[in-house]
């Protein structure tokens, strides 16, 4: 049995994967150094095969669980970590970053637009639910972007009010149609807040970024980064989870709101999973250059069939997700078909869009991954509204992450 994919479609790709070289060569060099940076820490941390076993109940005294704390706070260059599996996605990462760092009377800013739509509930825009930010007490702003571009100025200004403790920066687009943001531009925003209110504390949202670079939010000035296991630093492997990494005051809150006061992260049983925490983490380098490369192959190709893309495929890259601008719902839901088709599990399915818990509109998404909702494997997924933009973002391999996205492409020409 093979794959059903006509030969227009394979030489389309072939076409686009040769002209492609020197940026494929620009992102091996990235993981390469990423790598070895790994293997470094790994190294001076001593791991051994001991810290792969488990804990149960209590989780007291589990050394693996800790000694991954110090590997993530020595990759990051920051002070501590809090790495555990209790996390159950990337916004409770985040959120118990923002109630660890804010209190009643605080008020926090999110310096480039709305966040992420499922962080408005954690703030309290809108009915989302009781136990938001606004429940307990803390202001909330936001700085909009100036075309589509990050406001300077106006986050300087923003800052400038002394009830202004936190000030959250998100690294991907998300479901926005800005660029994501590169390192260097987190490090200039970091120092323009810093200018502007010494005292701040700048939290970023690093999903969907770690590893992309050879630096880190944290190398260049932000005081706390906060991601998913499930994304890039799980390199695949991790079952769920997320990470939190920066100063030790910031980190010891978000403990404490993950677990409780007195506890923080002195418990969270690891059931027997660091082997795989470790392991992911030892291969996300390869891993995350191998989903960079599909992305900038799916926007190559899309290109050659006339679609806008964002990054560009002639763009360096600063996190793993593609956006293609379908610009219609039946090309949309197509594409995500043929993704979906393209998955190892679940290839047999038809997405459709759905009310997706934590969204505003109906939401597609196309992921058929051993771990579920893991998108540093092989995914797409659109909020379905104009201009019909889908994200794609994962591939665990460069090879299965083209043959999707070419499976994706033979069913728009189906249409």
């Amino acid at each position: 049995m093979s794959l059903q994919i006509d030969e227009s479609v394979r030489a389309l790709g072939k076409r686009a994967q040769e002209s492609l070289r020197e940026e494929f060569a620009r992102i091996d060099a990235v993981a390469e150094e990423n790598a070895a940076r790994v293997l470094a820490a790994f190294q001076e941390h001593r791991v051994a095969e001991g810290y792969f076993a488990g804990t149960t109940g209590y989780g007291y005294d589990d050394l693996g669980r800790d000694k991954l704390d110090e590997i993530y706070a020595t990759l990051f260059g920051t002070e501590a970590a809090l790495v555990r599996l209790q996390f159950v996605n990337g916004t409770h990462a985040i959120a118990a970053a923002l109630f660890g760092a804010l209190k009643a009377g605080d008020v926090l800013v999110s310096a480039v637009g709305a966040p992420y739509d499922t962080l408005l509930g954690v703030i309290g825009v809108g009915e989302k639910g009781h136990g938001s930010l606004k429940d307990y007490g803390v202001e909330y702003r936001q700085v909009e972007l100036v075309n589509d571009q990050p406001d300077l100025e106006g986050m300087a200004q923003a800052v400038s009010d002394p009830r202004v403790k936190a000030v959250l920066i998100q690294r991907s687009k998300g479901y926005s149609t800005r660029a994501s943001l590169s390192v260097e531009e987190i490090g200039q925003m970091c120092r323009i807040l810093k200018k502007a209110n010494p005292q701040v504390s700048i939290l970023v949202d690093n999903c969907y970024g770690e590893f992309v670079e050879t630096l880190e939010p944290t190398h260049v000035g932000a005081d706390l980064v906060v991601g998913s296991l499930i994304k890039n630093p799980g390199g695949g492997l991790a079952p769920t989870g997320g990470y939190i990494a920066g100063r030790r005051d910031l980190v010891e809150g978000a403990a404490m709101r993950l677990t409780v006061p007195g506890i923080g992260g002195e418990c969270g049983c690891t059931l027997g999973q660091n082997r795989l925490l470790y392991q992911g983490l030892f291969l996300a380098p390869h891993t995350v250059a191998q989903a960079v490369k599909t992305a900038v192959f799916a926007a190559k190709v899309m290109e050659l069939l006339g679609y806008e893309t964002e990054p560009r495929s002639d763009q360096v890259r600063h996190d793993i997700i593609q956006m293609i601008h379908m610009r219609e719902p039946e090309a949309l839901k197509k594409f995500c078909k043929g993704i979906q088709f393209g998955a190892p599990v679940d290839s047999y399915v038809t997405p459709e869009p759905w009310d997706m818990p934590g969204y505003d509109c109906q939401v597609i998404m196309a992921a058929g991954a051993f771990i579920q909702g893991a998108s540093i494997e092989l995914s797409a997924d659109a909020p379905m509204r104009p201009p019909y933009t889908v994200y794609l973002q994962g591939g665990l391999t460069f090879e299965s992450g083209k043959l999707g996205v070419l499976l994706a492409v033979q069913e728009l020409m189906n249409r």
